[in-house]
């Protein structure tokens, strides 16, 4: 086994309580000097004896060890029982705090990386298919907008790959509102996805798929749940140029 795998027993074996095939492996990372495994002991016994010296002995009455002992069929012989208590209520205390804690913690980081991993794939297949179009053979662009207060930036149509939309000064929808962009042909609007800006304004939208010759890309904004068709006047329409021959 690796340090990776052992590093949860370490508190295990730092109390006596590790399974025999990790206390093996520990000691034997220990007997050649690996480390990791000799930092991770040493701290979890550093947990250990910090948590000892701050659990107050627990003296029970003699009535209660009686009653206690009696009732696993054990009988009383004369031992330090109140260290015992103390460490064994010590030891459970640990083990609720300190396991379940960690458990948290674990579960926590392991949720955000898989929601970091997410992320950076999505975002990967967006470079991916942004690329794809970007470099199509059949790929024409198209530059709307002039004023420095109005939406501006390129459409860039691939009549095999898709329309890949970048803009600025797209300011962000507001609450309950977002973009939806729209493929134009003979006057009709087909849906084509919707997207929201970013908080510098800035935007990028992908809808892949082959585009039959359309004549425009314009961009309305609608409720987020989006619509069939633009409820609201184009906040900006780029015409498609025909493809050179």
């Amino acid at each position: 086994m690796n340090c990776i795998e052992l590093r949860e027993h370490y508190e295990l074996y730092a109390i006596g309580v590790a399974d025999e095939l990790e206390r093996s492996e520990i000691r034997a990372h220990l007997n050649r000097e690996c480390e990791v495994c000799m930092q991770g002991i040493k701290r979890a016994r550093e947990v250990m004896a910090l948590l000892g010296g701050t659990a107050p002995p627990a003296a029970p009455s003699a009535g209660l060890r009686r009653r206690i002992l009696a009732s696993v069929g054990v009988e009383q012989h004369r031992f330090g029982w109140a260290p015992f208590l103390a460490a064994a209520l010590a030891l459970a205390l640990f083990a609720a705090v300190y396991f379940g804690g960690r458990e948290r913690d674990l579960a926590n980081e392991l949720a955000r990386v898989r929601e970091q991993n997410s992320q950076q794939t999505i975002e990967l297949t967006a470079v991916n298919q942004a690329f794809a179009i970007l470099t199509g053979a059949d790929t024409t662009v198209t530059t709307f907008g002039d004023g420095q207060a109005q939406p501006k930036g390129k459409v860039f149509v691939s009549r095999s790959q898709g329309v890949l939309l970048i803009a600025g000064n797209l300011q962000p929808a507001p609450s309950g509102k977002a973009y939806e962009m729209w493929i134009v042909k003979d006057g009709k609007a087909k849906a084509a996805g919707m997207f929201q800006s970013a908080p510098d304004g800035s935007a990028m939208h992908i809808q892949r798929g082959t585009v039959e010759n359309a004549d425009a890309v314009a961009v309305t904004l609608e409720n987020e749940a989006g619509a069939d068709q633009p409820t609201s006047t184009p906040l900006f329409a780029a015409r498609i140029r025909a493809l050179a021959q």
